[in-house]
Parts: C-alpha cells; sequence; structure tokens
C-alpha cells in the first residue's frame, strides 16, 4: 500500500492526519530525529507468526516485543517472529520496515501495546522510509480494531 493509497483511505474515512516527509531514515532513532517526533510517541510494526499466522505487532519504537507475554496477550500457543520471506509479497508498495500498522487492509490481526492505546495520538511509518502519518488514536482503533495485549 503506498502512502498515496493510505492517505486515500484515511480520507475516505474521514480521519484528520498530519503527513510528515523526512529525510530517509531507518532506525526508530533517526526517524524520530528526522521527523521532530520523541521516540516514545513514534509507533513501530512488528510482523509476527502468532501459531503460525502472520500478525502485526504495533508498539513505541523505544521498546522490543516480549514474545512471551505478546502470546500470552494473544491467547496464542506460540509466537515468533516472522522472517522477511514469511511475508515477503503481503505488502505490495510498501518498503520493507516501513509497513503501516494497518493490519485490516492486509488482512492481518494487530496487537497495540497498552502504552500506544493511552496516547491521544499515533505516529507511524506510511508505507516509506521518508514519510510519517501522525493522527488521533482513537480514529486509529475505530479503523483498525486492534487487540491490546501486553508485549
Amino acid at each position: 500500500m503506498p502512502v498515496a493509497q493510505l492517505k486515500e483511505f484515511l480520507d475516505q474515512n474521514e480521519v484528520h492526519y498530519l503527513s510528515i516527509v523526512h529525510s530517509k531514515a531507518y532506525t526508530a532513532e533517526s526517524i524520530a530525529k528526522s521527523a521532530h517526533v520523541r521516540g516514545k510517541e513514534l509507533a513501530k510494526t512488528v510482523i509476527v507468526k502468532l501459531d503460525g499466522r502472520l500478525a502485526m505487532a504495533v508498539l513505541p519504537s523505544t521498546q522490543k516485543v516480549h514474545l512471551d507475554r505478546l502470546r500470552k496477550g494473544a491467547g496464542a500457543v506460540s509466537c515468533e517472529l516472522a522472517r522477511e520471506e514469511d511475508f515477503y509479497g503481503d505488502f505490495p508498495g510498501c518498503e520493507l520496515g516501513a509497513m503501516p500498522p494497518f493490519g485490516n487492509l492486509f488482512h492481518m490481526p494487530v496487537y497495540v501495546e497498552p502504552r500506544l492505546s493511552e496516547d491521544d495520538e499515533i505516529a507511524f511509518n506510511a508505507g516509506s522510509h521518508s514519510e510519517l502519518i501522525r493522527m488521533d488514536y482513537k480514529d486509529f482503533a475505530r479503523l483498525v480494531k486492534p487487540t491490546v495485549a501486553d508485549m
């Protein structure tokens, strides 16, 4: 999903958002610095496999996924990080590592770390390593319907 398609989806759903274009950056620290967003306010999307099925884990960019906590929170038997070859081709138009946390658009469940759900806003990669979207968390929750799970 290229950035333009994500914006079109948000526009169709009458979501107010801010698009932040920044110099190309790949790490959470460099993205936050380039986009003038605090690292703990920036969400990252990690692709995991829960009971063998792909899912998105969305958490503050300054944190790491605790797979056992996510497994328990998702009610799964197994949880592991997905390898690139597990999801290659599942995110057309997105740069690797910059997938937006809209699992509903990619036919996969989304699990959000509780701290993100407590914030008024969420900021995330918009499918590229040079653009972020910042929007109200309540709109994100309305569109994505994520499961809040400790991870």
